[in-house]
Protein backbone atom coordinates (compact mmCIF):
# COMPACT_ATOMS: atom_id res chain seq x y z
CA UNK A 1 0.00 0.00 0.00
CA UNK A 2 0.93 3.39 -0.70
CA UNK A 3 2.08 5.52 2.30
CA UNK A 4 0.04 8.13 2.98
CA UNK A 5 -0.12 11.43 2.28
CA UNK A 6 -1.02 13.92 4.99
CA UNK A 7 -2.69 17.70 5.96
CA UNK A 8 -1.80 18.63 9.49
CA UNK A 9 -4.63 21.06 10.39
CA UNK A 10 -3.72 23.84 13.39
CA UNK A 11 -5.81 26.04 15.29
CA UNK A 12 -4.02 28.34 17.74
CA UNK A 13 -3.91 31.27 20.02
CA UNK A 14 -1.94 34.46 18.67
CA UNK A 15 1.62 34.24 19.61
CA UNK A 16 1.79 30.35 19.89
CA UNK A 17 4.97 29.01 19.45
CA UNK A 18 6.29 26.89 16.87
CA UNK A 19 8.01 24.84 20.03
CA UNK A 20 4.67 24.49 21.15
CA UNK A 21 3.13 23.82 17.81
CA UNK A 22 5.97 21.20 16.63
CA UNK A 23 5.83 19.02 20.39
CA UNK A 24 1.90 18.86 19.65
CA UNK A 25 2.44 17.53 15.83
CA UNK A 26 4.80 14.96 17.02
CA UNK A 27 2.39 13.96 19.76
CA UNK A 28 -0.26 13.84 16.80
CA UNK A 29 2.24 11.68 14.46
CA UNK A 30 3.17 9.17 17.37
CA UNK A 31 -0.46 8.61 18.17
CA UNK A 32 -1.84 8.29 15.08
CA UNK A 33 1.80 5.92 13.86
CA UNK A 34 2.91 7.57 11.04
CA UNK A 35 6.25 9.49 10.12
CA UNK A 36 6.91 12.92 9.74
CA UNK A 37 7.49 11.99 6.07
CA UNK A 38 3.67 11.59 5.77
CA UNK A 39 3.10 15.51 6.08
CA UNK A 40 2.52 17.30 2.65
CA UNK A 41 1.25 20.31 4.09
CA UNK A 42 -0.02 22.44 7.02
CA UNK A 43 -3.53 24.15 6.82
CA UNK A 44 -5.04 26.46 9.34
CA UNK A 45 -7.76 29.12 9.57
CA UNK A 46 -6.71 32.37 7.01
CA UNK A 47 -5.92 34.98 9.48
CA UNK A 48 -3.62 32.55 11.55
CA UNK A 49 -1.37 31.53 8.52
CA UNK A 50 0.78 34.92 9.13
CA UNK A 51 1.43 33.56 12.70
CA UNK A 52 5.14 33.79 13.45
CA UNK A 53 4.88 30.42 15.37
CA UNK A 54 2.70 28.22 12.04
CA UNK A 55 5.12 29.86 9.34
CA UNK A 56 8.07 29.05 11.20
CA UNK A 57 7.15 25.48 11.74
CA UNK A 58 6.15 25.46 8.65
CA UNK A 59 9.79 26.65 7.35
CA UNK A 60 11.56 24.16 9.92
CA UNK A 61 9.89 21.20 8.32
CA UNK A 62 10.00 22.80 4.82
CA UNK A 63 6.23 22.22 4.39
CA UNK A 64 3.83 24.65 2.64
CA UNK A 65 1.52 26.19 5.08
CA UNK A 66 -1.87 26.81 3.44
CA UNK A 67 -4.83 29.89 5.26
CA UNK A 68 -8.37 28.71 4.57
CA UNK A 69 -11.39 31.13 4.06
CA UNK A 70 -13.82 31.04 6.70
CA UNK A 71 -16.82 29.97 4.90
CA UNK A 72 -14.47 27.28 4.07
CA UNK A 73 -14.20 26.00 7.28
CA UNK A 74 -18.17 26.75 7.51
CA UNK A 75 -19.09 24.40 4.92
CA UNK A 76 -17.03 21.58 6.38
CA UNK A 77 -18.88 21.29 9.95
CA UNK A 78 -20.43 17.90 9.20
CA UNK A 79 -17.84 16.32 8.47
CA UNK A 80 -15.61 17.47 12.13
CA UNK A 81 -15.36 14.91 14.90
CA UNK A 82 -15.23 17.67 17.77
CA UNK A 83 -17.06 20.69 16.58
CA UNK A 84 -17.59 23.37 19.50
CA UNK A 85 -19.76 26.11 20.23
CA UNK A 86 -16.67 27.58 22.08
CA UNK A 87 -14.63 27.74 18.76
CA UNK A 88 -17.81 28.69 17.02
CA UNK A 89 -17.95 31.71 19.36
CA UNK A 90 -14.55 32.66 18.67
CA UNK A 91 -12.79 31.81 15.64
CA UNK A 92 -16.37 31.57 13.39
CA UNK A 93 -16.27 28.21 12.73
CA UNK A 94 -17.41 25.03 14.74
CA UNK A 95 -13.91 23.80 14.00
CA UNK A 96 -10.01 24.71 12.96
CA UNK A 97 -7.59 22.53 12.85
CA UNK A 98 -10.19 19.75 11.60
CA UNK A 99 -12.02 21.77 9.01
CA UNK A 100 -8.71 23.79 7.95
CA UNK A 101 -6.85 19.75 7.42
CA UNK A 102 -9.96 18.15 5.99
CA UNK A 103 -10.39 21.65 3.46
CA UNK A 104 -6.36 21.37 2.18
CA UNK A 105 -6.60 17.56 2.24
CA UNK A 106 -9.70 17.89 -0.01
CA UNK A 107 -7.95 20.20 -2.40
CA UNK A 108 -4.87 18.28 -2.67
CA UNK A 109 -6.58 15.41 -3.53
CA UNK A 110 -8.78 13.16 -5.69
CA UNK A 111 -11.81 12.43 -3.93
CA UNK A 112 -13.27 13.27 -0.37
CA UNK A 113 -10.16 13.61 2.54
CA UNK A 114 -10.96 12.01 5.82
CA UNK A 115 -9.22 12.80 9.47
CA UNK A 116 -6.72 10.04 10.72
CA UNK A 117 -6.88 11.59 14.10
CA UNK A 118 -9.49 13.94 15.50
CA UNK A 119 -8.18 17.70 16.83
CA UNK A 120 -5.44 17.24 19.55
CA UNK A 121 -4.99 20.15 22.28
CA UNK A 122 -1.83 21.74 23.72
CA UNK A 123 -1.88 24.34 25.77
CA UNK A 124 -2.54 27.07 23.34
CA UNK A 125 -2.84 25.13 20.03
CA UNK A 126 -5.27 21.95 18.43
CA UNK A 127 -3.84 19.68 15.51
CA UNK A 128 -5.33 16.92 13.61
CA UNK A 129 -4.75 15.17 11.30
CA UNK A 130 -5.92 14.21 7.50
CA UNK A 131 -5.64 11.77 4.84
CA UNK A 132 -4.98 13.29 1.01
CA UNK A 133 -7.29 10.36 -0.78
CA UNK A 134 -5.32 9.04 -3.65
CA UNK A 135 -6.47 6.33 -5.67
CA UNK A 136 -3.92 4.06 -3.85
CA UNK A 137 -5.08 4.61 -0.39
CA UNK A 138 -8.71 4.12 -0.16
CA UNK A 139 -10.18 3.86 3.27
Amino acid sequence: MTPLSLVAGFGCRQGCTAAELGALLEACLAEAGVPAASLAALATREDRALEPGLRALAAERNLPLQGVAPEVLNALEARLNQPSERVRALAGSAGVAEAAALALADRLGQGPAWLVLDKRRSARATCALACIHLEAQRP
